[in-house]
């Protein structure tokens, strides 16, 4: 890892970014393809279609213009909200006893749904012990041994004496033994602050 790292790349465990990466290439890849050849399917159509009525047309300027309808196409489905789940039978009867005119607030628009979207990678307090032990204290233990070994050219596998000196009690401890619950923000802000100042 690089000397200037940023803080998603300290805290994304290493086999989940290259499998995702692999994912990415192999999709993007295939999805271009069939872009480019969707491009020139419809470049070809309309080359044919506008020579049969005599018409002459750059053909520049006609695959810019179908790769430029492509393009807003693709982005105007990738901001569409997500299909609505089906109607349960409760719903149905609501919407029929409302009539038209009205408001249907069971909707769900794609800010509603992206929002919604946060709230469960976001939600690691309390109600999660179990996500913070597993996920959020191990990346923390990565962070402090990064920081150690940047700073001091040490880590906590290497040198357990030694960074456990520069860690210092409390801050060793808690990366060490798992806590039985999970801190609070305020704790959390401490332990933080004291990874900071390593």
């Amino acid at each position: 890892m690089s000397g200037s790292a940023s803080i998603d790349d300290l805290l994304t465990f290493e086999e989940d970014r290259t499998r995702r990466d692999e994912r990415e290439r192999g999709s993007r890849t295939g999805q271009a393809v069939r872009a480019l050849a969707g491009v020139a399917a419809v470049v070809v159509v309309l080359v044919v279609g506008l020579r049969a009525v005599g018409l002459r047309v750059s053909l520049l300027i006609l695959i810019a213009g179908v790769a430029a309808v492509f393009a807003v196409r693709r982005v105007v489905a990738a901001l569409a909200p997500p299909p609505p789940p089906p109607p349960s039978a409760a719903s149905r009867a609501r919407a029929a006893e409302a009539g038209d005119g009205t408001w249907n607030w069971n909707a769900r628009d794609a800010l509603r749904s992206a929002i919604n979207g946060w709230e469960v990678p976001l939600d690691w307090s309390a109600t999660r012990p179990e996500r913070f032990t597993g996920t959020i204290l191990p990346r923390l233990g990565e962070l402090a041994d990064e920081r150690l070994r940047l700073k001091h050219g040490v880590t906590r596998d290497s040198d357990p004496v030694r960074a456990r000196a520069l860690l210092g009690e409390r801050l060793w401890t808690f990366l060490e033994t798992p806590p039985r619950r999970t801190p609070s923000p305020r704790d959390l802000a401490v332990i933080v602050a004291e990874l900071e100042k390593i």
